[in-house]
């Protein structure tokens, strides 16, 4: 039995799935929201049936099959999305974006004010109903994006990230394109590749900007807490070597060219700092299709609406802090998955069981089972010390600065070059992302900051005297520069958090925000939307399933005007 009290989950990836099926479990009331048609997230994404021949392509054919690793879900996928369907307390929301969070304001006395999540539900391109649910209890499980680092050539059409990239060969058997290159740092790069293959796509190389020694940093924690990931890796290994897909480290991609289009790029080998050796740049042509990714930056704009304290994690991500469990500073608000630091799906499902178990029992709901809440707290602290081994592994080195020219864009939606933002900071003296974004509109586009925000952040900084890189702790960061001038002051932690703080934490329409409010005398005696449900148009169609995706997603989506760098000169 539930009482009427609601826990609401956010985010329906492995992290979310367990929360809400531990909480479910442990007597609460859930709902689950999620922007996408079905459960699963990212890693266990749905794909087409085998005989569904992709959006404006033929039917498939057998060598287009995934190999292992391909498409997602697996049976464990399979096993959560059936699980969650069939328990009566969990009610999900597919095709919900929540797009802001009031944290609850306690007048004193009774029963504490529920948090509000003000949500859109509907297909993004059609009619979107909007509502508030009342939490008395949230899980937030977002995830997380590509890392972008900006290089010459980046803004072509061709150029995508490898979530990307994932995202299409998992969920549509697409490939970004038939010879294809995936660069970057990470073993993110592994199932990337594996899903371009099982598309049907030619993999001309994998090019990892850093070196499997970073391991000897943390031999204890690969070996005792990465044992697990052994096979996977071994699995992937075996995809690349029977399609003889080169592997090789100290590489990256510093340009890309074309005209309209990628056609061709430049990779070089890195010194230990990642710049450029010397005579080492080498033009690639024939390739249509470039997947960087450079690690994952948690979508921290709901937890910063709701008021949560952040930290920096062991390369200088920012990321939730947590205290005991999976307890964010925020009465009543708990944290899962990529929030609190990119560590894998076994350590997301860790940490969502484990959120929902405390989250029920903050409601007064049973507290779950000592030996396996005992159990779930020692294998997030081992997840955790693998993850922090992970981001000291694969650490975005500095001397990535030096693959940029003054005319490469920092922020492709405002087409803003690096020159532009050199000149703001040294020359209108811009003192945190606030005021960058005023001087020279970095960040002030479509995304919102989403792709180049990060990068902007630390390109600025270095750029400040006086002012540390985020990051600076990381192995590899720059120094900090000579004392900044009196009255200037430097871009600090506080500060670049900024640059994730939206108060609309999703892109929605104007006309979704001006729509008229579900009638209610307060936003707190709703506690549903099924509560207050809105009046629906009978003309709408109720099919609310996803269209396909046929292009990739609009943040990696090229600005309409292109160059194709050039070389700089000798």
């Amino acid at each position: 039995m539930t009482d009427g009290r609601r826990i609401v989950v956010i985010g329906a990836g492995p992290a979310g799935l367990h929360a809400a099926l531990a909480a479910a479990r442990a007597g609460a009331r859930v709902t689950l929201v999620d922007n996408g048609a079905r459960v699963g997230g990212q890693y266990h994404r749905h794909a087409p049936p085998a005989d569904e021949p992709s959006p404006g392509h033929a039917p498939l054919r057998p060598r287009h099959a995934p190999p292992a690793g391909g498409p997602a879900p697996g049976p464990e996928g399979q096993r959560l999305a059936r699980a969650v369907a069939a328990h009566p307390a969990i009610d999900h929301r597919p095709h919900t974006t929540a797009w802001s969070i009031e944290p609850a304001r306690d007048a004193g006395g009774g029963a504490p004010a529920p948090h509000l999540v003000h949500v859109l539900t509907g297909p993004a391109d059609g009619f979107r109903t909007p509502g508030t649910l009342a939490a008395d209890a949230l899980v937030l499980c977002p995830g997380a994006f590509d890392r972008s680092l900006p290089f010459p050539g980046w803004d072509l059409p061709g150029v995508v990230t490898a979530g990307a990239a994932q995202a299409l060969a998992k969920g549509q058997r697409l490939a970004v394109g038939q010879r294809v290159i995936v660069a970057g740092t990470g073993p993110f790069l592994l199932p990337v590749a594996a899903a371009l293959l099982g598309a049907g796509a030619r993999v001309l190389g994998v090019w990892e900007a850093g070196s499997p020694t970073g391991w000897l940093r943390s031999p204890l924690a690969a070996l005792r807490d990465g044992r697990g990931k052994l096979p996977e890796l071994a699995a992937y290994a075996g995809v690349l070597a029977r399609h003889r897909v080169p592997y090789r480290t100290r590489r990256a991609v510093v340009a890309a060219h074309g005209e309209g289009r990628l056609r061709a790029v430049t990779a070089a080998r890195l010194a230990p700092d990642w710049t450029v050796r010397p005579g080492s740049e080498r033009r690639v042509e024939g390739v249509d299709a470039l997947c960087v990714g450079y690690g994952f930056t948690p979508q921290l704009e709901l937890a910063i609406a709701a008021g949560c304290a952040l930290e920096d994690g062991p390369d200088g991500t920012p990321r939730a802090a947590l205290r005991a469990g999976q307890r964010t500073s925020v009465p009543r608000v708990y944290a899962a998955g990529e929030l609190t630091g990119v560590g894998g799906a076994e350590l997301a499902a860790h940490e969502g069981e484990l959120a929902g178990v405390l989250a029920a029992a903050a409601l007064g709901h049973r507290a779950g089972d000592p030996a396996r809440v005992a159990w779930l707290r020692r294998r997030v602290r081992s997840g955790r010390r693998f993850a922090a081994a992970l981001a000291l592994a694969h650490p975005v080195r500095p001397g990535w600065h030096t693959w940029l020219r003054g005319d490469t864009l920092v922020c492709r939606c405002e087409e803003v070059s690096y020159d532009a933002l050199r000149a703001a900071v040294t020359e209108r003296h811009v003192d945190g992302p606030r005021a960058l974004k005023l001087a020279c509109r970095a960040g002030l586009g479509a995304c919102q900051g989403r792709t180049c925000g990060r990068a902007v952040t630390e390109l600025a900084a270095g750029l400040i005297p006086g002012a540390s890189a985020p990051g600076a702790s990381a192995p590899g960061a720059p120094a900090p520069g000579p004392p900044a001038p009196r009255g200037h002051r430097p871009l600090g932690h506080a500060d670049r958090y900024a640059i994730d703080a939206r108060p609309i934490a999703q892109p929605i329409r104007l006309g979704d925000l001006a729509g008229p409010p579900i009638d209610s005398p307060d936003p707190a005696d709703l506690p549903s939307l099924a509560d207050s449900p809105t009046p629906v148009d009978p003309s709408i169609p109720t099919d609310l399933t996803q269209p396909p995706l046929t292009s990739p997603p609009p943040d990696e989506l090229a600005p309409p005007h292109h160059r194709d760098p050039q070389p700089p000169d000798a």
